[in-house]
């Protein structure tokens, strides 16, 4: 059974699909139709809805597709809709300020962007950059864009206190009674899903059920459910185990826990990497980000992943688990090949590591794709150098994602740099070796031999960024 708020009211559910998704659960199930289906894949934000969970004694909000969203991931938490924002005295700040901008057109994707803003002003927001966060995955096919910020400034600037406010200490309280240190379980006609919440619940429950599959964000295996119309017969979600959410800063290391959303990791990674964390902010959208896994985005083993090349470049490794036992494996050896990973049965990625080292080197990544925003990459390139005394290349990692059927390391290009000093002649030598690293293929996104060019190009780009010759203030200016 998993217990949680629709809105104020408590809700049980025992007898419950879980390839069930929350937009589904919300319009058959609960009859609330505000929530739209616009893509079904989480790309276009119409059917944006909010969560909120209760951190250090507060409420804390956050956008969700809620068609790539399982309602295993409602345990403990509060799920609020756009028929909720009703107030006693009427609309919602936030419903107002669309009125009021006249930012509503054909009114499809309206509740997702309404839900969008108004999470953003529950968390205090309202600067130009954090509107086009927060907005960046709502898609409005009508155009008009101007008016919803427009909306959202205003709601964000006048924003005074509503129904969720004044209800903010009743809701902790009832949201604190819901929390139960036993493994729970959903299941309706032979689909099951676990929901552990140790690391010793789930490494019992992984090797009493290695077929099962795991559920972390889920951004990207409900799509098994919600575009090819598969069954997930037997899920474990992750989402309930704080453990595998803890991450430490040592002299040594950062480690960060496998279940660190991608959102969390922007904060946390962002004054130590901020190469990265430029990166994540053209990472899908905040809603996939709320709910995307660092682990998730390593062990799903896709060849244009984001996360991996930069920690294959920045040299992490994986701590796994399986049982009671753990072991360190270096990312280099995780991907084996096309979605194939070294994780042996029974075994689940606990955590990531990233050498403080490496840290300090001249890390650098850049993303290419057909948009600026919310897209998946042709090419991403990542790269890491050190040099000695001399000036000589002392080490170097290079590694790259949509050039082959893993993310994978340049070795060969590599091995040009290394022990030579960073010259046009050398980088030159350098994007020639890449041909032998990679036979890159065509598809929708990018022809081989444009994909080959563009990772010549970003390692010259390397080059005169490091030489001063290229001045870049953001990497996400970079676009086919």
């Amino acid at each position: 059974m998993i217990q949680f708020l629709l809105n104020q009211r408590l809700v049980s559910e025992q007898d419950l699909d879980p390839n069930t998704t929350i937009l589904n659960y919300l319009r058959q199930n609960q009859r609330r139709c505000g929530t739209k289906e616009g893509c079904a894949s989480g790309d276009c934000g119409a059917c944006t809805v909010t969560l909120g969970h209760v951190d250090q004694g507060k409420m804390r909000y956050q956008t969700v597709n809620s068609c790539l969203t399982f309602v295993s991931h409602l345990q403990g938490k509060q799920l609020i809709s756009v028929e909720d924002l009703r107030q006693p005295e009427g609309l919602h700040g936030v419903q107002q300020a669309m009125v009021d901008c006249h930012a509503s057109q054909c009114g499809f994707c309206t509740p997702g962007f309404v839900m969008s803003i108004f999470t953003l002003q529950k968390n205090g927001g309202g600067h130009h950059q954090q509107i086009e966060q927060a907005l960046a995955g709502n898609l409005c096919r009508c155009t008009g864009y101007r008016p919803i910020v427009d909306a959202a400034r205003q709601a964000c600037a006048l924003a005074q206190q509503d129904s969720f406010d004044r209800q903010e200490a009743a809701t902790v309280a009832q949201l604190l009674t819901l929390q139960t240190p036993e493994m729970q379980e959903i299941n309706h006609r032979g689909n099951r899903c676990l929901l552990p919440k140790t690391v010793k619940q789930l490494s019992d429950a992984l090797l009493a059920h290695p077929q099962a599959k795991l559920l972390a964000g889920g951004t990207d295996l409900a799509l098994q459910v919600t575009q090819r119309g598969e069954a997930l017969p037997l899920l474990i979600a992750l989402d309930q185990i704080d453990e595998l959410k803890h991450c430490t800063l040592s002299d040594d290391e950062m480690v960060l826990g496998a279940g660190t959303s991608l959102s969390n990791c922007w904060q946390w990674l962002e004054e130590g990497i901020p190469a990265l964390t430029q990166i994540l902010a053209r990472f899908a959208s905040q809603q996939i980000r709320n709910l995307g896994t660092l682990g998730g985005n390593i062990g799903n083993a896709s060849p244009i992943g984001d996360m991996p090349p930069m920690l294959l470049a920045l040299d992490a490794s994986l701590i796994l688990q399986q049982g009671d036992s753990q072991r360190r494996l270096p990312l280099d050896d995780f991907f084996l090949s096309y979605r194939k990973t070294a994780l042996r049965e029974g075994e689940f990625i606990r955590a990531v590591v990233i050498p403080r080292a490496m840290i300090a080197q001249h890390f650098r990544a850049w993303k290419v794709s057909k948009r600026r925003e919310d897209d998946i990459s042709a090419v991403f390139a990542a790269f890491t150098l050190a040099t000695d005394d001399a000036g000589c290349i002392s080490s170097v990692r290079i590694a790259f994602g949509g050039m082959a059927e893993t993310p994978r390391r340049a070795h060969h290009c590599e091995q040009q740099l290394l022990g030579q000093m960073l010259t046009t002649t050398t980088v030159e030598s350098a994007c020639r070796a890449l041909e032998q690293d990679f036979q890159p293929l065509s598809d929708f996104r990018a022809s081989a031999a444009y994909r080959l060019q563009l990772a010549k190009n970003l390692l010259r780009r390397y080059h005169a960024t490091l030489s001063g010759e290229l001045t870049v203030t953001e990497v996400s200016d970079y676009v086919l």
